[in-house]
């Protein structure tokens, strides 16, 4: 059951909100406030991003599996890893939070901002912001551009980690006992996060195996 908390307004007090989710312990919080707030939303999953394809099914069937038990509608989009590839072409030994992840965030807020404006969804939104691992302008400005070709829609630039947002997503995370991924999504975090691991003397990344605690 929600806890009690603050009540949310959508921008201008539109709705219903497309929400593009990148996972389930970032999208939980969300999901939580939406719920309390009785704001109608979607769940939007585009993150061709994510490798391999195990890693991939895992992060979607947990984020599926929670917005079932809420009865969230979850709209599943697209694989396009090939597109995906081309997009970040060239940028293989980028740095985290860098060029190669603002084609990334812009890649999947193009496809969100496109299906909003073709479905009735005068607002869109992204979990990808609640985690400390991201920059958060970095990703507001790529929403904004993505909906700036479309007079009907807002790209909702709220900050999801205050007012304890990043403290409820880790409880509801093992509340819910999500999959807990060990690297951002794609084929260059795992390989960066595998090299630091080998230098560090730690275990390489075993896919679906690790799982947030639960906490009573």
């Amino acid at each position: 059951m929600f806890t009690e908390r603050n009540t949310l307004e959508t921008p201008l007090n539109k709705a219903p909100v497309l929400m593009h989710s990148c996972c389930a312990p970032c999208a939980g919080e969300l999901m939580e406030a939406f719920v309390f707030s009785k704001i109608e939303f979607s769940i939007f999953f585009y993150n061709p991003n994510i490798h391999p394809k195990k890693e991939y099914e895992i992060r979607k069937q947990e984020n599926i599996r929670y917005a079932k038990e809420h009865n969230i509608p979850f709209i599943d989009c697209d694989y396009d890893t090939d597109n995906w590839f081309e997009r970040t072409k060239g940028m293989e030994h980028e740095p985290e939070r860098g060029i190669r992840c603002t084609a990334c965030f812009d890649m999947r807020f193009e496809r969100t901002a496109l299906y909003a404006h073709e479905n009735g969804f005068p607002v869109i939104t992204s979990s990808l912001g609640i985690s400390r691992w991201k920059n958060m302008d970095q990703i507001n400005d790529c929403g904004l551009k993505a909906a700036k070709p479309y007079d009907d829609i807002t790209y909702w630039t709220f900050n999801w980690r205050k007012k304890g947002g990043a403290e409820r997503m880790y409880k509801i995370a093992k509340q819910e006992e999500f999959y807990k991924q060990e690297f951002c999504g794609c084929v260059y975090s795992l390989r960066d996060t595998n090299l630091w691991r080998k230098k560090t003397d730690r275990d390489l990344i075993k896919f679906g195996e690790k799982f947030y605690a639960f906490e009573t």
